[in-house]
């Protein structure tokens, strides 16, 4: 359940910080801990502001990640947001992004 909303909130680029909130009253544990989400979110938020070619095109990458569903759905939401916890630390985020876009090269994200 906790995963199914963690994965609305990222898809649907809703606010984390609300996420931290409403996961506190679901008794199940969830992947990352608050200040990490707070992170994602904060990095999202600067993403967005300074450089929104790249923050689009992460988020192309997850839709297209979702449309090839190679059967491992959970990590979706999840891997998305490891590399948006890594970004702005000692990488740009086109770095961040040629990482992230390479999971589509994965034989199990490849259709056909």
């Amino acid at each position: 359940m906790l995963i199914d909303i963690f994965t609305d909130y990222i898809r649907n680029r809703k606010d984390l910080r609300k996420y931290v909130v409403e996961r506190k009253t679901i008794q199940e544990r969830g992947e990352f801990n608050d200040a990490t989400l707070i992170q994602v979110q904060e990095n999202l938020e600067r993403l967005k502001v300074e450089n929104p070619d790249i923050y689009e095109k992460m988020y192309e990458v997850l839709e297209t990640v979702f449309e090839n569903d190679a059967g491992q759905i959970v990590d979706y939401s999840l891997n998305f947001a490891r590399q948006m916890s890594k970004m702005f630390k000692n990488r740009t985020p086109e770095d961040i992004y040629k990482e992230y876009k390479a999971v589509l090269k994965h034989k199990y994200q490849t259709l056909g």
